[in-house]
């Protein structure tokens, strides 16, 4: 999993509440089971006119010229501004997958569904949490800057704006550190490999029968 720890990008204001996962990423792509290529897909009811799948040719799709991603500067945002209760709906992880492979690192709403909240930093996207007040802020000033950019300090637990206006944020210490570390849940355990390795052989030693052929 990438790190994250000091990352500038240009913020996609998305003014929707209760986004949920079937919007961020549709039943029809669910097929794929590997993390890579959902970038594409990503809101794809909002994105194009016409239907698609996994087989269909991205170049062939209508884009709907009203929607934020398919405009400049945002087909090159890295950090997503969004209302409440983001990510509600199905469990599915494809949802981050689709996130980060678009090239979102972090997503600021003022709350968020509980699994995909989770699931956003085992696979390097950082979730962060403002009060209504100051995501009405953020909006505002995105509003009237075209192409805004914010800098996301992970270290610091912070956002700043080019203006000098900044945003301290709360991120649980064990889920910081792991993000700082570049760390999933394999990462984690890939930690211990020695130990593992250590534990297999004695088994084996121990108990020879386990491994034997049937």
């Amino acid at each position: 999993m990438q790190a994250f720890t000091i990352h500038d990008g240009i913020i996609a204001p998305l003014d929707r509440a209760n986004v949920d996962t079937d919007a961020i990423i549709p039943k029809q792509f669910l097929k794929s089971v590997r993390r890579t290529g959902f970038g594409p897909h990503l809101f794809d009811d909002w994105r194009y006119l016409d239907e698609g799948g996994l087989e269909t040719e991205i170049s062939s799709r209508r884009e709907n010229p009203e929607f934020i991603l398919n405009n400049e500067p945002y087909r090159e945002a890295s950090i997503l501004l969004a209302r409440e209760n983001f990510g509600c709906g199905s469990s599915r992880e494809h949802a981050v997958w689709a996130l980060e492979d678009f090239g979102f690192r972090c997503v600021i709403a003022p709350s968020f569904a509980d699994i995909f909240y989770n699931n956003c930093f085992k696979n390097g996207v950082l979730p962060v949490v403002l009060e209504e007040k100051e995501i009405e802020e953020l909006f505002r000033a995105a509003g009237d800057e075209r192409g805004l950019t914010a800098r996301v300090d992970l270290v610091e637990q912070r956002i700043a704006l080019p203006s000098g206006q900044s945003y301290t944020f709360d991120i649980d210490a064990y889920r910081r550190k792991n993000m700082l570390d570049g760390l999933d849940d394999i990462g984690l355990t890939l930690q211990h490999a020695d130990d593992i390795r250590a534990f297999e052989a004695r088994r084996a030693e121990e108990k020879p029968w386990l491994f034997r052929d049937l």
